[in-house]
C-alpha cells in the first residue's frame, strides 16, 4: 500500500505527472500498433514478438532502482500478459503446428495418382454423402494431404482402404464402433477412422453446430486441412476450411472442394 500512495503523491507533482501521461500514451500507442499487426500476422507473430518483450521488462524490473519505476514497468508486463489471454487459442494452435506438422517420411505419403482415380474418389466421396444426408447420419471426413499429426492418426483404428461410399457409409452407421470420430482421408486412401479431433474454442459459432462441427472446424484451425461433415440432426453438408465453416454443400460445392483438395496436392 505504500508503494501506491507514493504513486498517487508523486502524481500531484506536475513534471511527473507529465512524465507518467508520456509513458502511458507511448505503450499505448505502442500496443495499438502491437495488436493491429498481431491481427494481420497471427500467432506466430505474437509469440516471436512477445517473448522477447517479456524477457526485456523481466531484466528491467530486476535492474530498475526505485519502487515506483518498478511499479510502472508492470504495466508493459501486464499488457503483454492480455495479449497472451487475448489470443490464448492462436498461441495453442501456432504451438500445435510447429510440434506436429513434421511428417515427411510417414507411412501415409500420398502418392501421384490418376485423372480416373481422383474422378472415382470424388463420386464415392459425394455419394457417402448424399446417401449419408438423406438417412441423418452423421459424419466427418477429414481430407488430408500426410499433415495429420500421428496423435490423431493413432486416435481412431487404422484402414488403409481404397475410397468406396459403402465402406463410408458403413463406419458412419450409427452404433458401430467408430461412427463418432472422423475418418482420415489421405489422397486415394482411406487411412483410419474413430479419429479424435480437437475442439473449436471459438465463442461465436451458431448454438445449431454441435461437438461435431466444433471438431471440425477445430482441426482445420491449427491444420491445413479440409473437413466435410454431415448433421445427424438434420441432415445438411458442410464444409470447413481454415476455421470457417460452409453450410448447406451441394453436389457442385462439394465437388469443387474436393477437385481443388486433388489436384492442389498433386499437382
Amino acid at each position: 500500500m505504500d508503494h501506491f500512495a507514493q504513486v498517487f503523491t508523486n502524481l500531484q507533482q506536475p513534471a511527473y505527472l507529465a512524465g507518467a501521461v508520456l509513458f502511458v500514451a507511448f505503450f499505448a500507442t505502442l500496443y495499438y500498433f502491437f495488436f493491429k499487426f498481431l491481427k494481420t500476422s497471427g500467432a506466430t507473430a505474437f509469440i516471436k514478438i512477445s517473448v522477447p518483450l517479456l524477457i526485456g521488462f523481466g531484466l528491467a524490473l530486476l535492474f530498475t532502482g526505485g519502487e515506483v519505476n518498478k511499479l510502472f514497468l508492470l504495466l508493459p508486463l501486464a499488457l503483454v500478459l492480455f495479449a497472451a489471454t487475448v489470443y490464448s487459442v492462436e498461441f495453442k494452435s501456432a504451438i500445435w503446428r510447429r510440434s506436429n506438422l513434421k511428417m515427411s517420411g510417414s507411412k501415409y505419403a500420398v502418392k501421384n495418382y490418376s485423372e480416373v482415380e481422383v474422378g472415382n474418389c470424388i463420386d464415392e466421396i459425394i455419394r457417402a454423402l448424399q446417401n449419408m444426408s438423406k438417412n441423418d447420419i452423421g459424419a466427418i471426413i477429414v481430407l488430408s494431404s500426410n499433415n495429420v499429426p500421428e496423435r490423431i492418426l493413432e486416435s481412431g483404428v487404422e484402414i488403409n482402404s481404397d475410397i468406396t461410399s459403402q465402406l463410408i457409409e458403413s463406419i458412419f452407421f450409427p452404433k458401430t464402433p467408430l461412427h463418432d470420430g472422423a475418418m482420415i482421408i489421405n489422397g486415394t486412401k482411406i487411412t483410419a477412422a474413430g479419429c479424435f479431433l480437437p475442439l473449436s474454442q471459438k465463442e461465436n459459432l451458431p448454438k445449431e453446430l454441435g461437438t461435431r462441427h466444433r471438431a471440425a472446424i477445430g482441426i482445420t484451425e491449427t491444420i491445413d486441412v479440409t473437413t466435410l461433415i454431415v448433421s445427424e440432426e438434420t441432415g445438411i453438408i458442410s464444409v470447413a476450411k481454415g476455421g470457417n465453416i460452409t453450410r448447406y454443400a451441394d453436389s457442385e460445392l462439394l465437388r469443387k472442394t474436393l477437385s481443388k483438395f486433388y489436384w492442389q496436392d498433386a499437382r
